[in-house]
């Protein structure tokens, strides 16, 4: 039996794509849990997409309007796209779209931690009263 647990899928993770089938109710309510997971096991600060996919099928078998996947989107605080494999139609926009975001909060993450110097002060030659202070030496040299 082979166990992996959640994080290792998030291990590392910079952008994920929540994806979910806009004919398939329930690929769509899977959407929190996924979330859910995704707060319990990634670095706080990925970034997170929801995509619904098969845009292009007739609307006689859209399960999910558009209109529940933005609510969805806006509640969490993310991007939201409508795609669809088969056509093409956002595909590479929702991909552009998360590595530009990936690439903005790097940037930010970067210009905000300070550089990691190492001072190193020399001892004061005149400790002990205006006389030399001893070096110490190594190996009686």
């Amino acid at each position: 039996m082979l166990f992996v647990s959640f994080a290792a899928y998030y291990r590392g993770a910079m952008g994920i794509l929540l994806v979910y089938d806009v004919t398939d109710e329930s690929s769509f309510n899977n959407i929190k849990n996924w979330i859910r997971n995704i707060e319990q096991h990634a670095s706080d600060n990925v970034n997170k997409i929801l995509v619904g996919n098969k845009a292009d099928m007739d609307e006689s078998k859209r399960a999910v309007p558009t209109s529940k996947g933005q609510a969805l989107a806006d509640e969490y605080g993310i991007k939201f796209f409508e795609t669809s494999a088969k056509t093409n139609l956002n595909v590479e926009e929702v991909f552009f779209s998360i590595a530009r975001d990936i690439k903005r909060r790097l940037a930010e993450t970067d210009s905000k931690v300070e550089p990691q110097t190492l001072k190193i002060n020399k001892p004061d030659q005149t400790q002990n009263g205006g006389q030399a202070a001893q070096k110490s030496s190594c190996c009686g040299s």
